[in-house]
């Protein structure tokens, strides 16, 4: 039983703990619409079911994980599977908890029992502690939780005694980490634990600012790490419960998860730049030859910024109805890219003798409105390159 529950170096984690709120801070000031979010935290959900699933030795085949995580708990058939649908409606339910509720025994044994039902009850009883003779190894080296029965239960009253006193003098990040590494611990529970104590963590990283729109997948992280996740956990559990390997590793996991977020809301933002400078300038020409023109153009660019990079012969299926009134659509088609190209939209690379467009996201920003618009004036006067010439019929 810890003396200490929420022992480290503080002064060795400044430059971690500065970096990971730094990282939230930037992640929650990008700029975005709602719908962007809710496809990235529908993948960071997806990320985190497969993490905390894996990471307790889940094996997912094709679209096994889509399909566990969206059909009824009676068309499950593996653990896995079962494992997956639980952990996706545990977080899914863990979104809606109150802020004020506070992190109690009942609330531990709630979320326990919720990660369990219907994927491990047939073994673990769902929200019960380990009895006196129930007792559990874990780690490398191999060590023992605490002991079933009245030890179990005296450790969770304990922990949850620091929680509401000692761990509020310290950072919301920390607590949230340290709960994590005394759920795993101490393992309360007979099976679940590992799980449990991820669960238990994304709760309190929400309520430290990463919640809704800033939902981070942690335990992606901790599988993608597995090796360095489990060998922090047993360094701290080794020292005495000094949680200041586990909190170096997990602070860095806060950063570069918040940051990797960042940079696809940073992308949906160049996209809608673009989409709108392209809009702007295109939508202003008044020869009605041009202005059919510029809607082919515009096709092949919504294209580009929707799958953000396509081969020559995709794209020429995929926008090929555009230029059914054309004389040679294929023709017609390459012309518009090589226009695109030196208009400093597009951007090309060679793979396997393929050519592979995809978007100049940094055009609005590297091309004044002047410029674009003047070269849009002067379509369609630009030539078929010669790099492209091999491709016509």
């Amino acid at each position: 039983m810890p003396t200490n529950w929420i022992q480290y170096d503080a002064a060795g984690l400044i430059r971690e703990l500065t970096e990971a709120k730094g990282a939230i801070m930037l992640l929650k000031s990008i700029p975005y619409q709602r719908r962007w979010v809710d496809a990235l935290q529908a993948r960071q959900l997806k990320l985190e079911v497969a993490g905390t699933s894996k990471i307790e030795g889940a094996d997912f085949s094709g679209n096994e994980l889509d399909v566990a995580m969206n059909q009824t708990p009676e068309q499950l058939i593996t653990r896995s599977q079962k494992q997956a649908y639980a952990a996706t409606q545990t977080y899914r339910w863990i979104a809606t908890i109150p802020a004020d509720r506070p992190l109690n025994e009942a609330l531990m044994r709630e979320i326990h029992s919720r990660i369990i039902t219907g994927a491990d009850d047939d073994h673990c009883r769902p929200g019960r502690l380990r009895e006196c003779s129930q007792n559990v190894v874990l780690g490398t080296p191999q060590h023992r939780g605490v002991e079933g029965g009245e030890e179990c239960q005296q450790a969770i009253t304990h922990l949850v005694h620091a929680i509401q006193g000692v761990f509020t003098e310290h950072d919301p990040l920390i607590q949230a980490l340290a709960i994590h590494y005394h759920i795993g611990a101490m393992h309360p529970f007979l099976d679940g634990n590992g799980r449990t104590a991820r669960a238990i963590e994304a709760l309190l990283l929400q309520r430290a600012g990463l919640r809704e729109t800033a939902f981070i997948a942690m335990s992606n992280y901790y599988y993608d790490e597995k090796r360095d996740y489990l060998t922090s956990l047993n360094t701290a559990s080794e020292g005495h419960h000094n949680l200041t390997p586990f909190l170096r590793f997990a602070l860095r996991g806060v950063a570069l998860q918040s940051q990797r977020l960042a940079f696809e809301i940073r992308g949906h933002v160049s996209k809608e730049i673009f989409r709108s400078f392209a809009h702007d300038l295109f939508t202003r020409l008044v020869s009605p030859k041009k202005t059919v023109i510029a809607k082919r153009q515009l096709t092949i660019l919504e294209i580009l910024l929707r799958v953000d990079s396509i081969d020559l012969e995709e794209l020429v299926k995929a926008v090929l109805e555009k230029y059914t009134a054309v004389k040679n659509p294929r023709k017609a088609i390459i012309r518009d890219l090589v226009h695109l190209i030196e208009l400093g939209a597009i951007q090309y690379v060679t793979k396997e003798n393929r050519f592979v467009f995809s978007p100049k996201l940094e055009w609005p920003s590297v091309v004044t409105e002047g410029e674009a618009f003047e070269a849009l004036r002067k379509m369609p006067k630009a030539k078929t390159r010669s790099f492209l010439a091999g491709s016509l019929p």
